[in-house]
């Protein structure tokens, strides 16, 4: 090498640069990748995937091979900095290859090539994967013995080379990767996603018809008021009971009552024949859950029961879809109160809206862990039946207390809490 020439040198030099890059870039590159998106394009059969698959089912082996070619090529390019160096410089050339080499490589050999492989994964890592199987083959027996001296010094600290991390995601870090998929994921499929998701964090009495405002047929009436109520109904199922919903019987389906219905032949004892055995859901079942009951059990109705067996509500099939795809467009299957948006940036809002729902139309972030209703909310917060005319704050929110009777509020004024009150705000607050 000492008789080498200076130009040949340089070439040779610049050639370990790039080699340098190539191992620093692949290294960066491959352990860069998405694997979820790596294992679904293996599945879908590319080649590049495919490889970097195989190579990473043993990282071991594949750092042992760019470590090995990496260091080799820095190695023999300071020693040819230095012989070059010497050549045009004398005994300061040491200092001189020292210092431009260790720049070099820092910039040509790491910096650079490490940051383009980690802003573009895949265009390195695939093309990156063929020769360094080439060059695993040609370094298995040192990668081996240098790995198999490493695992040992692992074991020695206590660390089994053979464990490997786990790659499942929870719940909530695969909310966050649906969150943040950005244009990749459209915006209704991605709150499909996260309804789904939060199927688990739901329960029944969260979107449950509250007994108070459940439609059902009871006994007790003449027959001439109920089939008036059959034929004017917009619902396809409906709670058939005797006095109390307490007491109910079944549930019947608007379509074993039709032929009856159409040739007058409706009888209160037809009409008990033709109901189902009602179905009865626990308060606090979650949603996934109830969502495989309801299709393990053939039903798209629940009647839903608190720890005393006392009915509360009623839930659909349909309540837990809207969970997962939104309202559906049918006014007359809407349970929710309305809010009325008012001129002063003010809502209207009846006293029995569920407070999630509220959340939901408004973008709020009123508290859902204790009472579902808005209602329920200001009588815990004051401690007593409220009357009209109070004002109060919830969190981020004032609420103005417009209509009480019958031991509820029945009306609310809300608006998001500025800083600053005005001069004809009630002073009440509730925090």
């Amino acid at each position: 090498m000492d008789n080498a020439h200076p130009g040949f040198l340089i070439g040779l030099l610049i050639f370990l640069l790039a080699c340098s890059a190539f191992f620093s870039s692949s290294e960066t590159g491959i352990l860069s990748l998405n694997r979820y998106r790596l294992r679904h394009m293996a599945k879908e059969g590319h080649r590049g995937a495919k490889r970097v698959s195989a190579l990473l089912s043993r990282p071991d082996r594949l750092l042992g091979t760019i470590l090995i070619g990496n260091n080799f090529v820095n190695i023999l390019a300071s020693s040819i900095a230095t012989v070059l160096a010497i050549k045009l410089y004398g005994e300061a050339g040491i200092a001189i290859a020292t210092l431009g080499l260790t720049i070099a490589l820092l910039i040509f050999g790491e910096i650079t090539p490490k940051t383009l492989a980690a802003l573009h994964p895949e265009k390195v890592a695939y093309p990156a994967s063929l020769p360094l199987q080439v060059l695993l083959k040609l370094f298995y027996p040192l990668v081996i013995s240098l790995g198999w001296i490493s695992n040992g010094l692992l074991r020695l600290l206590g660390v089994d080379p053979a464990s490997k991390s786990n790659d499942a995601l929870t719940t909530e870090e695969l909310r966050s990767v649906v969150r943040e998929s950005g244009h990749e994921l459209p915006k209704n499929r991605q709150s499909m996603l996260l309804g789904i998701l939060d199927l688990e964090r739901v329960t029944v009495n969260d979107i449950m018809i509250p007994r108070n405002e459940v439609i059902g047929i009871n006994l007790q009436d003449d027959l001439t008021t109920i089939i008036d109520q059959l034929r004017t109904t917009t619902h396809t199922r409906l709670p058939v009971f005797e006095q109390d919903i307490n007491q109910i019987k079944g549930i019947v389906h608007m379509r074993q009552l039709a032929r009856l219905l159409t040739h007058d032949q409706l009888t209160k004892e037809s009409l008990l024949a033709t109901c189902s055995e009602p179905y009865f859901v626990p308060e606090s079942t979650p949603l996934s859950t109830q969502l495989f009951n309801f299709q393990k059990q053939k039903r798209r109705i629940g009647i839903v029961v608190d720890e005393y067996g006392d009915v509360i509500g009623i839930v659909t099939l349909e309540d837990i879809l809207e969970e997962i795809v939104g309202d559906f467009n049918n006014q007359d299957t809407l349970r929710s109160p309305d809010i009325h948006p008012q001129e002063d940036g003010t809502q209207v809002i009846d006293g029995a809206a569920y407070i999630r729902e509220i959340n939901k139309a408004l973008g709020w972030h009123l508290p859902i862990d204790g009472p579902k209703t808005l209602n329920g909310l200001i009588t815990e917060a004051m401690e007593s039946i409220p009357e009209s005319a109070v004002c109060l704050k919830i969190g981020g929110y004032r609420l103005e207390i417009l209509q009480s009777s019958d031991n509820r509020v029945k009306s609310v004024r809300a608006w998001k809490a500025t800083d600053k009150l005005s001069s004809d705000e009630p002073d009440e607050q509730q925090d």
